[in-house]
Order: structure tokens, then C-alpha cells, then sequence
């Protein structure tokens, strides 16, 4: 019998925690490996377990993973979490690319300098209520179903929960205008596998604060 997936990165969110989220939404048990100085992160790499000296590196199923799409990939075909037919993967990957462009944004900003910063929680507040919300509240008002794609959970709903939750961390009041995705977060946030993961004391990591910056470029960087 396979053991659990095993995550080698940092303490924090940046590009593991959608791995994790996928997992646990799929009622997967993982274990963590934390890099936790540049020295930790130099001995993968010179152990050759990741392929283009990068992390997040997931252990899964005999493979060395990297490449955080890939391991998404993998994660949501082995546990049914992406669609039932190339037409449904194709939807829930262009849903869920979209909804990687406003994480990457949200996740970028504590890293902004201080004198850009104000002016980046702008973009991000305009673009999340005016290119990327809208998309996805129509999406569900045109098919009236439960989920984005097919009537079954997949990784795009996962992926949008988790940008969502994250957009109401910078502005609680974001869905505002929005009531089909307030709906579905309440909707999404009620599964049971994710609801335990959204539960004090889950491998959920908190959001990451400018203060957390130089730790974690020196471990990146040295």
C-alpha cells in the first residue's frame, strides 16, 4: 500500500497550498517536509530530487513531482476532480488558469515594495471584481448548477474557493456583488473534506505577511 504524499516546501502558502487544498478536498491525508533554510533547500537539489531545482515537490504514487500544474493535474485525475471528458478538462483547466492569475496577484503582494503596494490591493480589488468574479458568476447563473463544470465538484471549484477566500482576506466585502459566488462559497465550504480543512488546526497555511518576506526570500535565495 502507497503511504501518504509527502510535501517538501516552506511553512507557508505560496505555491504548495492549492496542493493542499486539492488533497484534502479529496480527503487525502499528506504529510509535510518544511524547507526551512536555503542550506535544506540546496540538499534537494543536490540530491537531485527536484527536477528543475525548484519546490513545491510533492512525493506521490513512487514519483517525484514538480511543477505545481502538474502535480494539480495528476492529484485531480487520479481522484476524479477533473471532469468526465477532454471537453469538461478543458473547461475546469481555463477556470482554473484564470482563477491562477488572480492567486498569483494576491499572492504577490506582500513581497510589492512598500511605495507600489497600495496601488497593486487596487489592481487586484478592480481586476478580481471586474475581470475574474464576473466570469465565474455567470458561469453559474448560465448553467444553474451547483458546481463550474458537469454538476461534479472538480478542481476549478476548489481553485475558486481558496482565490475567493483569499480576495475576502484583503477586503471582506468583495463578493458584495456577487451572490451566486457567495452562495457557492458557503455551498463548497460545506463538503465535508474541505470544511475539515478550513477547520483551526488543519495543514491550511495562514496568509503570508510582510513581515514573513525576508525569511522566506532567504530561504529561496540564501
Amino acid at each position: 500500500m502507497a503511504g501518504k504524499p509527502k510535501l517538501y516546501y516552506i511553512n507557508g502558502r505560496g505555491r504548495m497550498e492549492t496542493i493542499r487544498w486539492l488533497l484534502a478536498a479529496a480527503g487525502v491525508e499528506f504529510e509535510e517536509q518544511f524547507i526551512e533554510s536555503n542550506e535544506d533547500l540546496e540538499k534537494l537539489r543536490k540530491d537531485g530530487v527536484l527536477l528543475f531545482q525548484q519546490a513545491p515537490m510533492v512525493e506521490i504514487d513512487g514519483m517525484k513531482m514538480v511543477q505545481t500544474r502538474a502535480i494539480l493535474n495528476y492529484i485531480a485525475t487520479k481522484y476524479n476532480l477533473y471532469g468526465k471528458d477532454v471537453k469538461q478538462r478543458a473547461l475546469i483547466d481555463m477556470y482554473c488558469e484564470g482563477t491562477m492569475d488572480l492567486y498569483e496577484l494576491m499572492l504577490m503582494l506582500p513581497i510589492r515594495p512598500a511605495d507600489t503596494r497600495e496601488k497593486e490591493f487596487a489592481n487586484i480589488v478592480e481586476k478580481a471584481t471586474t475581470r475574474y468574479f464576473p466570469v465565474f458568476e455567470k458561469v453559474l447563473k448560465d448553467h444553474r448548477q451547483n458546481f463550474l463544470v458537469g454538476n461534479q465538484l472538480s478542481k476549478a471549484d476548489i481553485q475558486l474557493l481558496e482565490a475567493i477566500l483569499m480576495a475576502e482576506e484583503l477586503k471582506a466585502d468583495i463578493l458584495s456583488q456577487f451572490p451566486l459566488l457567495k452562495a457557492f462559497k458557503v455551498r463548497i465550504s460545506s463538503i465535508p473534506t474541505v470544511k475539515k480543512f478550513l477547520q483551526p488546526g488543519s495543514p491550511r497555511k495562514p496568509p503570508m505577511e510582510v513581515k514573513d518576506v525576508p525569511g522566506i526570500m532567504k530561504i529561496f535565495y540564501g
